[in-house]
């Protein structure tokens, strides 16, 4: 049977480890973003871009995105990729080079990958877009914000690429094209502030107000608001809309607005992570729809600054009817506070642009559309010059954020579910005083694991994340990479935290998906009568060992051949199984098929003697500081009851329990509770009993 698997092994390594083409030559990748192009300079010395030519026309550029960016990917290694930009700041089209993403080189494919970038040919860096979770269908709302196709179960890779993409283009464009150098940078004074009214504020220019009265937007949309089924028709007298900007980081506008402790919370909970803009309104329309959803991106109002559409997010941070404090202040039908910025940045001191898009329903067929464009310039009293480095946007929010924000429900249920789990393993000795709790909690837990952390929240942790840990070691440590996966990153932190007091059982018998579904499994083949196969002692003790060959390897070839470790890794079935749900190619599917069909006859064959995530947790677990499973003189000697039960072998012949290959079901402890099960507990009431006797013996003698 090992040699079969052996044989099926190298079959799987075979079907993977295919030979890396070498990389296309620079020019014959730009001629394909460029089709048009007749002549291709070389790399510029002073700004690394590669200029195109027609003839003598110039058509734009062409460059390696790391040489501008270098945003660790899933993998822990930068995604480079040929990027063209016509003089227009449109793109010509993006070219993958080379990538170390797992779920695309070895799950996926590359097609994905394709489809992916192939959306940004033709889009203009004036675009303001928006990457979504899953791929659904690309939408454009009219204005300039472009929503793509993600990719489901690469959500992490595709928005890394994004970033650097839109990241690169704009230094290439503020650097070499027309209309996109920026202003001097500045930032809000935070010496400068008095008590002002409202009126004061809009006087001073620190609040900007911009009407717009029915006659406009009637001569916009070319009908009188009346002929709407919606009256969109404001009273006589009065303004259609009026909306009001404030820019709250600076305290002469913040304070005044907030009050002190509404500003000192504000500062708090920005902590200088970010820009954020005041936006408020009254009149017919409001800048934010009755259907907008706190915490999102507003359809109704966008910003732009140097013809770039700047990414506009609700902060979510006031309260339902909150008020201006600033004195004579009128009360508002819309407040909203936006965090601004994004890939683009947000100088705040220079010329800004809102729009106001207008949609008016003739019918459920026909609507009406009218955009107005509403420049901003704050006063200059409240900034003051600041440096910074070239290409770094003040206040961007690194990748990881947004992504813990789309995630925080799914990061709530983990985290509500560790803790009872910590909980529950906390009072083990109390517990398992009662088996059927303790097998309803377990069986439930795994199914917990297998269900929502494996399939749905794709939090199976894989041996590629030790290797990409090391080598981050190695070439120097980033802990955003880490934070890109939620799921991952926390369940890494709890299993690395839980070592040291369980021991590596904690995640292998109740967090890692894969084993939950081997368990079931197993389950599955006891219910259908399949004879349990026992591997034997002395063969059992040579085969765990397996597994940390395995690790040393895929470790040791990580440091020299990163693709060639990644492709070793595919003796873990976790992608195949959990990742991917079985849709891979059948040498992959085939593999992870005969593990769990082995695990049908031999309990969890694959977590016993092959998982190098297992040797590796099992070896930091030596470290662990407690030994909980409690042992007791008649385990092992003679007691054989917990050996014979323990599903994978990990207690010795003399009864003490082997920590490395423990998953810590708590099975034997169950037993030791156990009155009518554990030997010892068995002979000590028959001890206690036959003492009884001897003494109601003596007791009728008297």
């Amino acid at each position: 049977m090992v040699g079969r698997l052996i044989l099926l092994l190298s079959l799987v390594f075979t079907a993977s480890a295919y030979a890396a083409e070498p990389p296309p030559e620079p020019r014959a990748v730009i001629q394909s973003l460029f089709p048009s192009a007749t002549v291709i300079e070389d790399k510029l010395p002073d700004f690394p871009v590669y200029p195109v030519y027609q003839l003598q026309e110039l058509l734009g550029y062409a460059y390696v995105s790391t040489d501008f960016v270098t945003l660790q990917g899933f993998a822990g290694k930068p995604i480079t990729m040929m990027i063209g930009l016509d003089t227009k700041g449109r793109f010509t089209g993006v070219e993958v080079l080379h990538h170390h993403e797992p779920v695309f080189l070895h799950g996926l494919g590359e097609a994905p990958l394709n489809e992916f970038v192939a959306q940004y040919e033709g889009r203009s860096l004036k675009d303001q877009i928006i990457v979504q979770a899953s791929s659904r269908s690309s939408r454009d709302t009219g204005g300039q914000q472009v929503y793509f196709d993600g990719v489901s179960k690469a959500t992490v890779s595709v928005l890394i690429i994004n970033d650097t993409i839109l990241s690169s283009a704009l230094q290439v464009a503020r650097s070499k094209l027309e209309g996109f150098a920026q202003a001097a940078p500045t930032r809000a004074r935070q010496d400068y502030y008095e008590p002002l009214t409202w009126q004061q504020l809009l006087d001073r220019g620190y609040v900007q107000k911009r009407t717009l009265s029915a006659q406009e937007v009637e001569a916009k949309l070319g009908r009188p608001l009346t002929d709407y089924p919606t009256d969109l028709s404001p009273p006589s007298g009065e303004a259609f809309t009026e909306i009001y900007f404030a820019y709250v980081n600076s305290p002469m506008v913040g304070r005044n607005l907030l009050g002190d402790q509404g500003y000192k919370a504000f500062q708090e909970r920005l902590n200088d992570r970010g820009k954020v803009i005041m936006v408020m309104s009254q009149g017919v329309y409001p800048h934010v729809s009755e259907a907008f959803v706190p915490g999102s991106t507003p359809s109704r109002i966008g910003l732009n600054q140097n013809e770039l559409a700047i990414e506009m997010r609700d902060l979510n941070w006031l309260e339902p009817n909150q008020q201006i404090m600033a004195p004579g202040a009128p009360d508002m039908a819309a407040m909203n506070l936006f965090r601004v910025g994004g890939n683009a940045g947000f100088n705040p001191g220079s010329e800004a642009s809102f729009h106001l898009d207008i949609t008016a329903p003739r019918n459920h067929l026909i609507t009406d559309h009218a955009r107005f464009t509403l420049p901003v310039t704050f006063s200059p009293d409240l900034f003051e010059p600041v440096e910074v480095a070239p290409g770094f946007n003040e206040g961007q929010q690194p990748v990881w954020i947004g992504l813990w924000k789309e995630r925080w429900w799914q990061i709530s249920l983990l985290i509500a579910g560790l803790t009872i789990l910590t909980v529950f393993f906390a009072h083990q000795k109390t517990l398992t005083r009662y088996p059927r709790l303790v097998h309803g909690f377990r069986w439930g837990f795994l199914l917990f694991t297998l269900f929502f952390i494996g399939f749905y929240a794709q939090g199976q942790l894989s041996v590629v994340n030790i290797y990409t840990l090391l080598l981050a070691l190695w070439d120097g440590f980033s802990l955003n990479v880490f934070l890109l996966d939620p799921v991952i990153f926390i369940l890494w932190t709890y299993t690395f935290v839980t070592l040291f007091i369980w021991g590596r059982g904690l995640f292998c018998g109740w967090l890692c998906p894969f084993g939950a579904l081997q368990e079931l499994v197993a389950w599955i083949g006891q219910r259908l009568g399949l004879r349990q196969i026992k591997i034997p002692e002395r063969w059992h003790r040579r085969l765990i060992l397996l597994k940390y060959p395995i690790l040393a390897g895929l470790v040791t070839t990580a440091f020299f051949s990163l693709t060639l470790a990644e492709q070793l890794a595919e003796v873990e079935p976790f992608k195949t199984s959990i990742t991917l749900y079985f849709v891979r190619h059948w040498p992959f599917v085939m593999y992870a098929l005969a593990l769990l069909a082995i695990g049908l006859f031999v309990h969890k064959f694959y977590c016993r003697y092959l998982c190098p995530l297992g040797a590796g947790l099992a070896v930091l677990g030596r470290l662990r500081v407690f030994s909980w499973l409690e042992r007791v003189k008649r385990c092992g000697q003679p007691c054989q009851h917990c050996k014979n039960e323990c599903g994978i072998n990990a207690i010795r012949k003399d009864g003490r329990v082997d920590y490395d290959e423990c998953i810590q079901c708590l099975e034997c402890v169950v037993i030791l509770r156990d009155q009518n099960q554990c030997v010892d507990a068995i002979v000590q009431a028959k001890q206690r009993q036959k003492q009884a006797r001897i003494l109601a013996t003596d007791a009728a003698g008297a």
